[in-house]
């Protein structure tokens, strides 16, 4: 397989130029990446814990679908391409944008689009990303990550926190 190269960017998230991943990340190069979170009828949102072999936050519990933005590709069709590849969700209208983050250190220097969508699955894992997922109700995640963060990926601990606060206590209830 060859190595993936991602767009780096400055600080208003314009590219700059393009690096290969390992590169990227050993020097802290700020670049882009994506999430998706995918809730069902019920109002509980799939999370995935992450690979054991993955290269940041393996064994962690993050959101349904999270990755880099590839070399000249857009947020958008990240999203699509993510949903696909990691949790075999095909869709045919893109996720819909909820929230961007500024690239921090709690993502991993990556500024992020965060999507939200509906399915109710089942879901065809890819083994070397994730470990396993499951659905949970948003209070629940809410007490397990306030109880015990380190289960959680940075950049995820840092999504959740952010979405639950804009849709506030009453809205948390009713994803």
């Amino acid at each position: 397989m060859s190595e993936e190269f991602f767009d780096v960017v400055n600080e208003r998230d314009e590219v700059i130029g393009r690096a290969p991943r390992r590169e990227v990340h050993a020097r802290d190069l700020l670049h882009r990446a994506i999430h998706v979170l995918v809730f069902n009828a019920r109002g509980e949102v799939f999370l995935q814990k992450r690979s054991l072999t993955k290269d940041t936050a393996p064994g962690l519990w993050d959101s349904s679908t999270s990755g880099h933005v590839d070399a000249g590709e857009d947020y958008d069709t990240c999203a699509v391409r993510e949903l696909r590849e990691e949790i075999g969700l095909v869709v045919t209208v893109g996720p819909e944008r909820v929230m961007r983050i500024v690239a921090c250190a709690e993502t991993g220097w990556e500024f992020v689009w965060v999507y939200r969508c509906a399915s109710e699955g089942p879901f065809t894992l890819h083994p070397e990303e994730i470990e396993r997922g499951d659905w949970f109700a948003p209070q629940r995640i809410s007490r397990w990550m306030a109880e015990q963060p380190g289960e959680f990926a940075s950049s995820f601990q840092l999504i959740w926190k952010r979405y639950v606060n804009a849709k506030g206590r009453k809205a948390a209830k009713e994803f």
